[in-house]
């Protein structure tokens, strides 16, 4: 008879239990969802945020809101929304910088793996290796060749010291056992001067603003980071392709705090997923020179994802000795 109440005890705790998971995410969500930021307005994330924000509004039926945190090359949002209430009312929309920030500062204020849980990935934003049209390179290996020849005068341009394109460079040295000098701008306009006039030999930027200039002739493309390539440019290959192998992508994805119950995570997944998944949405994707994800993540697969990736971007920083500005 023990045994008999303990199993029955076990399954009306299992039945409580499942049953209060479901009531939260029915009930979920009460009120405004604000999407955190944590860069200036305009910028990729910062569109990507609110291209989506009437599509999740549509699904969870309440008002959506941007708002937007600059500072600390994201880590000050970031961290506002770690310490932040787990009720998933509040979710963090933010970049690849994201898992590499506490690699390169001296303080970011937050752990990627401890105090978050991944919601989604949004979307791949490659990274284009690219120099000026006049350039006698013509692809990854003709760079790797030159910079074994003569490495003091090879350079690599990229928007800023602890950025995905500084470490996706340095995983280039690394990887091909080459010396190359970064040289760091404000952003990859600062750098297109000294790209087309020679006075860097290569930049390091993100697709969503330069492809348009590889497509114009006014810059060349030699490789897109990324595992696979991009449809804006096909003819490009990989970095994986051309020998160097690390994928070094960059990408917009949604955060929540540790603690939010599961059950709220899986309803924003859901609602992130529809959305970025929407006809008009995945247009605006492509168009704007990302990538949508094929086939999209569960939030825990992400969640595993993404924590991997802060162990492969720490190895590079810590190899190379890499800071943020």
């Amino acid at each position: 008879m023990s045994i008999l109440r303990a199993v029955a005890g076990t399954a009306t705790l299992v039945f409580f239990a499942f049953g209060a998971g479901a009531a939260v995410a029915q009930a979920f969500p009460t009120k405004t969802i604000r999407l955190l930021v944590p860069y200036p307005p305009g910028g990729g994330t910062d569109i990507m945020a609110r291209l989506l924000a009437e599509p999740l509004r549509e699904d969870l039926g309440q008002p959506v809101v941007v708002e937007n945190r600059p500072g600390a090359g994201g880590a000050v949002g970031a961290a506002e929304v770690g310490r932040g209430a787990s009720d998933g009312h509040t979710v963090l929309v933010t970049a690849a910088g994201f898992v590499i920030g506490p690699s390169v500062l001296k303080e970011a204020g937050y752990d990627p793996i401890k105090d978050f849980v991944g919601v989604s990935q949004i979307a791949i934003v490659p990274l284009i290796l690219l120099t000026r049209p006049e350039s006698t390179l013509n692809s990854l290996g003709d760079l790797i060749a030159l910079a074994k020849k003569d490495g003091d005068k090879v350079s690599f341009a990229s928007f800023g010291n602890g950025t995905p394109p500084h470490l996706v460079g340095e995983a280039i040295k690394q990887l091909g056992g080459v010396k190359m000098t970064h040289v760091p701008y404000k952003g990859g306009m600062q750098a297109m001067p000294d790209i087309l006039s020679g006075a860097v030999t290569v930049g390091l930027l993100d697709a969503v603003s330069m492809a348009p200039f590889v497509k114009q002739g006014r810059l060349k493309a030699l490789a897109v980071t990324g595992p696979k390539r991009l449809p804006a440019l096909a003819d490009k290959p990989t970095l994986v392709e051309g020998g160097i192998k690390f994928e070094g992508v960059g990408w917009h994805a949604a955060f929540v705090p540790a603690t939010t119950p599961p059950a709220v995570v899986a309803r924003l997944n859901r609602a992130f997923v529809k959305a970025a998944g929407r006809p008009d949405i995945r247009e605006r994707i492509v168009s704007g020179g990302s990538v949508p994800i094929e086939p999209p993540y569960s939030a825990d697969q992400w969640t595993r994802k993404y924590r991997e990736e802060v162990g492969e971007w720490a190895a590079i920083a810590k190899t190379s000795g890499a800071r943020a500005d």
